[in-house]
């Protein structure tokens, strides 16, 4: 599956710093230690509806990280998926009257653009779950053989699920107690109640053929792939285990990631699927969590439409902090726009302040776990100090600007201007 064009990055003068993240399992922020090749795996969209702000603010978060990594000198392989086949896309689809397949990629179109219109750096590999089948089979017939999974007896559904206690260490990641995990398994999409299921929390792997639903051949019988096998058979095939940060919203740490992360290891004993695991906070409107079941949502696209620049729209979400649950509001978005203004006023001016101190901070408070507020303070104050007092340094304006896209993704400085 294609992804989107990668918007030009500039380069900035001096050396980026180690990033520190908040481990969700760990309980704790602490150094990101890649290697020369940073690896990262960020949980893509299920295409049945509109980028809305909560995607964004999660391929927001990592397109920091992203940009982090090469200003510190790293190469990156990104993975992220696209899940292709599910049931929210066939009920919308049903109910839309349009062909699943034709819905997913429409969706899928649409997400790409808003993407490539919020400047964010597209991932090395961009793998739909339609693509992905056959290495989702062979990953299920491992832990069938390894009898990390089993078949329910059911002869008319003989679907495969995944043993909850086929690792030692199940739950490190989320460190939910049982009582959370059986409450949040059944909200979000899993099936406690499935007779024949050795436990209420066993996840499904492999759904055996039901009429009307899209199918493929495995050993096991036809069907379609579950939801966290998905990830993990990607991410394993492409970055393996123990890759360096798997990442996405709060609403994945259970089930999902701590599922996905649980296929790999029942594998590769002894082994942490991912080194470093990183959530984003929601985001939310009129009070409540934007989500597609809610139907409050603020949709990308939408912005767009309207006029509003995609940097404002950065600049927004990135008022707050990626960790903390959030409102988007009219007032944050003119907070957000008054500030893009100011900022390219101030990159405007032929000379500036000395912009070294400011470069420095921005890069000090961004790998100190992502502390964008801090980091737009930076940036505030110089475009202040140009504004009301201006300043002796032709390179100032220019370094800021460079700074300011590299880092944060927010371009100052329109194409035409930056020839």
């Amino acid at each position: 599956m294609q992804s989107w064009t990668e918007p030009p990055v500039p380069q900035v003068s001096g050396t980026g710093l180690p990033l520190r993240l908040y481990d969700t399992a760990d309980r704790a922020v602490r150094p990101v230690v890649p290697g020369r090749v940073a690896t990262m795996y960020v949980c893509g969209i299920t295409p049945y509806d509109a980028t809305h702000l909560g995607h964004a603010a999660t391929y927001l978060t990592f397109d920091l990280v992203h940009r982090l990594w090469r200003d510190a000198g790293h190469e990156v392989r990104y993975v992220q998926n696209v899940t292709d086949v599910d049931d929210p896309l066939f009920e919308r689809a049903e109910r839309d009257g349009l062909d699943w397949r034709e819905l997913g990629a429409r969706e899928t179109d649409l997400f790409r653009s808003d993407m490539a219109a919020l400047r964010v750096l597209p991932p090395h590999d961009y793998v739909g779950a339609v693509e992905s089948v056959d290495e989702v089979v062979e990953l299920v017939s491992k832990l069938l053989a390894d009898g990390a999974a089993y078949v329910v007896a059911d002869p008319e559904y003989p679907d495969v699920y995944f043993r909850a206690d086929a690792t030692e260490q199940f739950g490190y990641e989320s460190g939910y107690d049982r009582t959370t995990m059986d409450a949040l398994f059944a909200e979000r999409g899993g099936d406690p109640d499935r007779p024949g299921k050795h436990d209420r929390l066993d996840p499904l792997l492999w759904r055996a053929a039901r009429p009307g639903e899209p199918s493929w051949p495995a050993p096991m019988g036809p069907g379609r792939p579950g939801w966290h096998i998905e990830c993990a058979a990607i991410a394993i095939n492409r970055l393996g285990i123990g890759f360096d940060i798997q990442g996405g919203g709060s609403d994945l740490i259970f089930p999902h990631h701590e599922f996905s992360a649980a296929h790999g290891e029942a594998l590769t004993p002894g082994h942490r699927f991912a080194r470093h695991y990183a959530h984003t906070g929601m985001i939310g409107w009129d009070g409540a969590k934007m989500s597609k079941s809610r139907g409050n949502l603020v949709l990308v696209s939408t912005l767009r439409a309207a006029g509003v620049d995609p940097g404002a729209i950065r600049l927004g979400l990135y008022a707050g902090h990626y960790r903390s649950d959030r409102e988007w509001s009219d007032a944050v978005l003119a907070t957000a726009a008054a500030r893009l203004d100011r900022w390219r006023a101030a990159v405007a001016l032929p000379a500036g302040p000395a912009a070294a101190d400011t470069v420095a901070r921005l890069r000090r408070w961004l790998a100190d776990d992502l502390d964008t507020p801090k980091a737009l303070d930076a940036v505030d104050d110089w475009a202040e100090r140009a504004l009301t007092r201006g300043g002796s340094d032709p390179t100032a304006p220019g370094a800021v600007a460079d700074a300011v896209d590299a880092l944060l993704g927010v371009a100052l400085v329109a194409p035409a201007e930056a020839a």
